[in-house]
């Protein structure tokens, strides 16, 4: 009879299997335990057949991937820590010394940095193309570039490209695209299915930062790589391997009982700032509105196309995200004004949270020109939250009366 510490660590108790429940169990691992030499020989991690150990999947884990994969169109999914994890898991995954990657020029800024830092110093090379103007892009694919990254909307000043003639022009010209699809969600659009039946069409490869809309609480840091093809997969998640970069299984657990409700925020977040969007364009102190679905838009008509295409929505769909732009008669220390007279509105980077958020940005500091469908002055960025939209709406008005009266 072993003594009762020892009885603790290996107590034969097993709960029956016949457990069923809303929320799938949350499993923690480092270790794996396997029954007999033969099976810890045998056991295969890369194909979810089964488990080695924690950094390579529990049920928890791979539960989140599979409903990821879903609901953006994919085949496979890897977890890392965050979004920008997931942009580094790719780059080191397929680029090498001597390679070369396209950025648009409307990128997130961090995808920006880690070109300009660690991946030059690697010998990796980059390059920005106009976002709006697929020539260009086809223009600048050369024999060293690699991989292609697109964004839609993009990052901060939301214009929408025409993705499907970007997509088209990487698979034309064999190379590699990623699509930022934080904005989408694997909800506005489809990035596995861009085409029609009669020319089907596809990015490569879909990241996305759960941070936002899957977790939904502006509280868990993850993001995903989502792919329909075997081999690409198994090479980006041979580099997963090798950094061994994994999530925590309360992480994992948030966004699984977050994500059923994920479609339901997602509409929601969207009603909000288009309502509040069209409440800017009335107002003197904006000399531009920046909105996929507001028509004249820059992308708007690619916007339209996309994600309105089904006829399932004639509204179509977006993410909770405008920008507008200050006239540039008031000087920067107003805008600060402005930002910090918002009392609903809290300033604060990310977005898709419950809570409404606002951040001013320096945009001349971020483009390689200023983009001709820009409208001059200071950009003021807004994610709407889940508060009610009249009063959000109110807070934005007392706030423009304070700044700029």
């Amino acid at each position: 009879m072993p003594c009762p510490t020892t009885d603790l660590i290996h107590h034969p108790y097993v709960p029956p299997a016949e457990f069923a429940a809303p929320q799938p169990g949350v499993f923690k691992a480092s270790t794996v335990i396997f029954p007999n030499v033969a099976a810890m020989r045998s056991r295969e991690w890369k194909d979810k057949s089964g488990y080695t150990y924690g950094l390579h999947g529990t049920p928890t884990t791979f539960t989140l991937e599979e409903r990821l994969a879903a609901i953006e169109g994919g085949l496979q999914c890897l977890l890392v820590p965050s979004g920008l994890t997931a942009i580094a898991n790719v780059a080191l995954s397929l680029l090498r010394s001597g390679d070369e990657m396209l950025i648009p020029d409307n990128a997130y800024g961090p995808n920006k940095t880690l070109a300009r830092g660690e991946l030059l110093s690697w010998g990796i090379t980059h390059r920005f193309y106009d976002p709006m103007d697929p020539a260009d892009l086809a223009a600048k694919i050369g024999p060293n570039t690699k991989l292609v990254w697109l964004e839609a909307a993009g990052s901060v000043t939301l214009e929408f490209p025409d993705l499907v003639q970007q997509a088209r022009i990487c698979r034309e010209r064999g190379v590699v695209s990623a699509l930022d699809n934080t904005w989408g969600a694997g909800l506005a659009f489809d990035p596995f299915d861009l085409g029609t039946l009669d020319d089907p069409l596809a990015v490569d490869i879909s990241v996305h930062a759960l941070t936002k809309y899957p977790s939904g609480g502006g509280d868990v840091l993850m993001g995903s790589i989502v792919t329909r093809d075997d081999a690409l997969h198994l090479r980006l998640k041979l580099t997963h391997m090798r950094l061994g970069l994994g999530v925590g299984a309360n992480d994992a657990e948030t966004l699984l009982r977050s994500l059923p409700s994920m479609a339901l925020r997602y509409r929601a977040h969207d009603a909000t700032a288009r309502s509040l969007a069209a409440w800017c364009q009335g107002r003197p102190e904006f000399v531009q509105v920046l909105h996929p679905a507001l028509a004249g838009s820059p992308g708007h008509v690619h916007w339209a196309a996309l994600c309105a295409r089904d006829g399932l929505d004639v509204l179509g769909r977006a993410a909770g995200l405008f920008s507008v732009i200050v006239d540039p008669r008031h000087a920067q220390d107003r805008v600060d004004a402005f930002c910090d007279a918002l009392r609903l509105f809290k300033l604060g980077y990310s977005w898709g949270g419950p809570m409404s958020l606002a951040v001013p940005y320096e945009l001349a500091s971020m483009r390689t020109d200023w983009p001709a469908h820009l409208r001059r002055g200071t950009l003021v960025r807004f994610s709407a939250g889940l508060e009610d939209a009249r009063d959000l709406q109110a807070d934005l008005e007392q706030a423009v009366v304070c700044a700029f009266s």
